[in-house]
C-alpha cells in the first residue's frame, strides 16, 4: 500500500468538506499531483487536490489536532470502539442477525439478515428504524455479490453507552414486531426495495 485517505468528517471530528490523503513516501507521490509555482519570490512545490474550496474545514481541523493531541483522539477513538463492540456483541445476541464484522478495527460494522428470514430484508429493517430517527443505511454490495444485503453503523464521537442502548431497544422492538409478520412485508417488490437505503 502505497497511499491512505481518510474524511475528515468521519474520524477527524470536523464538519463535512476536509480529507486527507497520506503517500508512504514522497517517490510514492505522484509527480502530476505536484505544482511548481513562483510564490512570495521563491520556488514553490505544492501540492493539493482542490484549490477552489474554503479554508475553515483545514482551520477546524488543525484546532481540533492541535487541542486534542494523540493522546486525546486515541481516548475519543476507543470510546467509539467501545460503542461499536458492545452495539454488534447485543446484534449477534438477536436470533435473525449475522455479523459480517463487529467494530474491533474500527468503529464501523456490518450485519445481514441469515438465510432462514423470509418475511422481510435489511431494508425493511432500516425503513422500520428511521421511522424511529434512526439512519442505520441498507445496501446491497457491488457486482459479484449483489446477493448480499446488509445494515452498516457507524458509531461516531458522541455516540455514548446510552444512545447506543436506545438504539438496541428500538432495533429489538423493530425486529420483534418484523418477526411477528406471517407473511412478507406488503408493499413493493423485494427487487425494488433492493436499492440503496440511507
Amino acid at each position: 500500500m502505497q497511499s491512505i485517505n481518510a474524511s475528515g468528517h468521519k474520524y477527524g471530528l470536523v464538519y463535512p468538506g476536509v480529507g486527507w490523503a497520506i503517500w508512504r513516501d514522497a517517490a510514492a507521490l505522484p509527480r502530476d499531483l505536484v505544482f511548481d509555482v513562483n510564490y512570495l519570490g521563491g520556488h514553490m512545490p505544492t501540492f493539493a487536490l482542490n484549490f477552489s474550496r474554503p479554508g475553515s474545514e483545514v482551520i477546524a481541523q488543525y484546532f481540533m489536532f492541535a487541542s486534542l493531541g494523540h493522546e486525546g483522539y486515541r481516548k475519543v477513538m476507543q470510546c467509539c470502539q467501545d460503542v461499536a463492540m458492545h452495539l454488534s456483541s447485543e446484534i449477534a445476541k438477536m436470533g435473525p442477525y449475522e455479523l459480517l464484522s463487529d467494530g474491533s478495527e474500527l468503529p464501523v460494522f456490518a450485519f445481514t439478515l441469515k438465510d432462514s428470514v423470509k418475511n422481510y430484508t435489511v431494508y425493511d429493517v432500516s425503513d422500520r428504524l428511521r421511522q424511529h430517527g434512526w439512519l442505520v443505511p441498507a445496501y446491497s454490495f457491488p457486482e459479484n455479490l449483489q446477493d448480499l444485503s446488509v445494515l452498516r453503523i457507524v458509531v461516531r464521537a458522541g455516540m455514548g453507552m446510552d444512545m447506543a442502548d436506545l438504539l438496541l431497544t428500538d432495533l429489538r422492538k423493530q425486529t420483534d414486531f418484523l418477526e411477528s409478520l406471517k407473511s412478507p412485508m406488503p408493499g413493493e417488490a423485494p427487487e425494488v426495495r433492493q436499492a440503496f437505503a440511507h
